[in-house]
């Protein structure tokens, strides 16, 4: 009989273990002073070339909603485009090609053109070749002076953050082909 009660035990004193086992576990973390380098400031001044016209567009629709609401557009209310664009040092279409700028474009507003713009804008050459910055950000088009967001990067543009402000250098209402000129300042480390 005294086998079986210190069998028992055994087994409550185990329960009990693995019961509170959980209990008393904690998550680890270690939390230690960053030592950051030195923040750095870079102005950054190009054109982005935004083509949905032709046999090699650089923007397509990728979505578009099963109703018409607003004016007719190039871009109507609630399309969604995909974008591979060229960015060039100059706004003439042969100018030297720095980088493209890649994502999406929404559509945003049901009475103004204005877009939900995410474009990550990745440098292919020069002293930023395989460094990003990317934009997430509302664009009014139909104001003059416009800025977006930059909320970070990669390469040399690591944890950046700043702004740039966006012009228009030619537009056509028809095609909604435009190259838009881009004076961007980035905080980074």
């Amino acid at each position: 009989m005294e086998v079986k009660t210190n069998y028992y035990y055994f087994a409550i004193v185990l329960a009990i273990f693995t019961i509170t086992l959980p209990a008393n576990a904690e998550y680890f973390s270690k939390t230690t002073p960053a030592k950051l380098p030195v923040l750095k400031k870079t102005s950054l001044h190009f054109y982005l070339h935004d083509i949905l016209s032709g046999k090699n567009p650089g923007a397509v629709l990728a979505a578009h909603p099963n109703i018409t609401l607003g004016p007719p557009s190039a871009t109507p209310f609630g399309s969604v485009y995909a974008i591979d664009d060229l960015v060039t040092a100059g706004p003439e279409a042969n100018s030297t090609v720095i980088g493209n700028a890649q994502g999406l474009y929404l559509s945003s507003s049901k009475d103004t053109l204005s877009l939900v713009l995410y474009v990550d804008f990745g440098f292919t050459s020069g002293k930023f070749n395989g460094s990003s910055i990317s934009v997430f950000s509302r664009n009014p088009i139909m104001e003059r002076n416009r800025e977006v967001a930059i909320v970070g990067g990669r390469g040399l543009f690591k944890m950046a953050k700043g702004y740039a402000k966006l012009k228009a250098y030619s537009f056509d209402m028809k095609s909604g082909d435009a190259v838009i000129e881009y004076h961007v300042v980035v905080y980074h480390y």
